[in-house]
């Protein structure tokens, strides 16, 4: 028999030589912890659908980002869960509103060790549930948009270090650009919901957000699933706009336009993996179906490797537990 000189087994042998060869790294440092903020119970209040996720009151949430920063984890998105809602969202944008409270709470206590970002959106804040002003049965763009710029510059000005518009309006990311840099807050960075997809793995964030539509659905604003050109046009789009980064969403469904979206920006890249996604590992592991902790390192590691510089995950505290102890 003739035999190969070329052996690629010869690399993977030992644990320590695969190692020397790993081609893709993860860090905690790139993984970003999603916190909801609730103007609720005085006690973390534990979401159903979601298992060891809660909605965190302002009481507690210096405590958990004391947790992620001794995992390493030093940035987190916030997303609010008030007390009022209306039909204009005006909470979103109150100087008293929870997210500025959190963020005034995190950057008092923290300073610059922690990164925080906050979620610019309106839905959670809306009698309606919709990412928008809604008259009917439609989500009007551009009024939309000049509220966008009020929640952004409300949340810069609370300290937030970070913006992130999520509401898939058309122009969002040049008008809050525009809204910051006359406000004073040129150095406040976009992080932008560039290819965010019309997905039924949402649910379990709308429990945690409450932020459920009562009529229709959001597929009129955000992206229809079956596309993927779509998304690099939305992409380069916000990168006309002066984003600072870019993100997929949802990101195991959606591999082949984060690896799309790699290759056509320099722009730092993240993968956001949603709550469906969360809750289905978390089902499966309860079950004894699949090995959580080998499952979740496999799909991050896929993440990174796709081309996500960072991953926002509602697990980003139980992989960095992991990945410390590798």
């Amino acid at each position: 028999m003739t035999f190969p000189f070329t052996r690629m087994r010869r690399l993977r042998r030992t644990p320590a030589l695969r190692e020397l060869v790993a081609e893709t790294m993860l860090r905690p440092s790139q993984l970003i912890h999603p916190i909801f903020v609730s103007n609720g119970s005085p006690q973390p209040s534990p979401v159903a659908s979601m298992p060891g996720v809660f909605q965190q009151p302002l009481e507690t949430i210096e405590s958990d980002v004391e947790d992620a920063l001794a995992l390493g984890i030093a940035t987190v998105l916030l997303f609010g869960v008030p007390d009022e809602k209306d039909t204009e969202a005006s909470s979103a944008w109150d100087e008293s509103g929870v997210i500025q409270q959190a963020t005034k709470r995190l950057k008092d206590r923290f300073g610059d060790e922690v990164t925080v970002i906050t979620d610019t959106c309106l839905c959670e804040y809306m009698t309606h549930g919709h990412c928008g002003i809604a008259i009917g049965g439609s989500v009007l763009n551009d009024p939309s948009v000049e509220l966008l710029g009020r929640v952004a510059l409300s949340q810069a000005a609370a300290g937030a270090d970070m913006v992130a518009p999520s509401a898939m309006m058309d122009g969002q990311v040049a008008y809050i650009r525009e809204v910051l840099d006359e406000g004073g807050y040129d150095h406040v960075p976009i992080m932008a919901y560039s290819a965010k997809y019309a997905s039924s793995l949402y649910a379990p964030f709308r429990d945690a957000a409450e932020s459920a539509p009562s009529h229709g659905n959001r597929s009129s604003y955000q992206m229809d699933y079956r596309n993927r050109r779509e998304a690099l046009r939305e992409l380069v789009l916000d990168v006309g706009e002066c984003a600072d980064m870019v993100m997929v969403k949802p990101a195991l469904f959606y591999m082949d336009v984060l690896r799309e979206a790699r290759n056509l920006t320099d722009l730092p890249l993240v993968a956001y993996s949603v709550s469906g996604e969360y809750s289905m590992l978390k089902a499966a592991a309860e079950k004894g179906w699949l090995d959580e902790e080998a499952v979740l390192m496999e799909y991050l590691f896929s993440l990174r490797r796709a081309g996500a510089d960072a991953i926002i995950t509602y697990a980003a505290k139980e992989a960095a537990r992991w990945l410390n102890r590798q």
